[in-house]
């Protein structure tokens, strides 16, 4: 062996320790979406936004760097049914997921039912993960027996953790609800009154998630960052 064989046998072992180092680094950082597809999302382009929105946020949060922090993704829909859209899987293993189609009623019980099991499943969500963000985006009053599964949901050891963001959509939304639901103490219910509104918000949360994966505390109580774009701010009822 030559001693470039030797230098070449040393880079690649130093790249596989540097790759072992990596990816005993990086922990879990869960972002779970609850997504409200009811029928009366269909109206002015809520539907369309929002799928455009999960698609953006899957590819931003698949470039992040997975040094500190690897963004793990899972969407749970409430439209005529209670469904795991995206079951919790790292963002860059995510390749494409199904649009959401708006139809049915409102069954938001059953979806925290599903978003409790998830977040207390430690195979899923092993107790090394970083405290999971929970965003729950509606534009109505829930039509099944939500109360005690959403108070079990609220109540339970790791959601009293996590990071809770909510959207009341439109005009109709129950903001009681989505209020007591968000736990950010400046911003407790955000506001979209339109399409362009639901996809602001969305990089607002991708934007913060992306960012506080790479923070030196992923571990904190992420805040939500948002920046001016092409939507004049008087327009918007989002804090800023």
């Amino acid at each position: 062996m030559t001693n470039n064989d030797f230098k070449v046998l040393d880079s690649l072992e130093e790249m596989m320790e540097l790759n072992k180092f990596v990816a005993s680094k990086a922990r879990p950082l869960p972002v779970i979406i609850m997504a409200d597809t009811s029928g009366s999302m269909s109206i002015d382009g809520k539907i369309e936004a929002l799928n455009q929105s999960i698609k953006d946020m899957i590819s931003s949060f698949a470039d992040e760097s997975r040094l500190r922090a690897e963004i793990h993704l899972s969407i749970v829909t409430f439209g005529g049914e209670a469904a795991t859209h995206l079951a919790l899987t790292p963002a860059h293993q995510i390749e494409q997921i199904e649009n959401f189609d708006a139809r049915g009623r409102t069954p938001l019980g059953a979806a925290c039912t599903l978003v409790k099991e998830l977040i207390e499943d430690k195979e899923s969500i092993p107790s090394r993960a970083y405290r999971p963000i929970i965003i729950l985006a509606s534009d109505g009053y829930p039509t099944d027996d939500y109360k005690n599964a959403f108070d079990a949901l609220l109540n339970s050891e790791r959601a009293q953790k996590a990071t809770r963001f909510a959207l009341s959509i439109g005009n109709d939304a129950d903001t009681t609800l989505l209020e007591s639901f968000g736990n950010d103490v400046e911003a407790p219910l955000l506001f979209a009154h339109n399409a362009a509104e639901i996809a602001r918000f969305f990089r607002a949360v991708t934007m913060s998630v992306a960012n506080h994966s790479k923070s030196q505390k992923p571990n904190e109580p992420m805040k939500l960052e948002f920046v001016n774009d092409d939507l004049a701010d008087d327009d918007l009822d989002i804090p800023l």
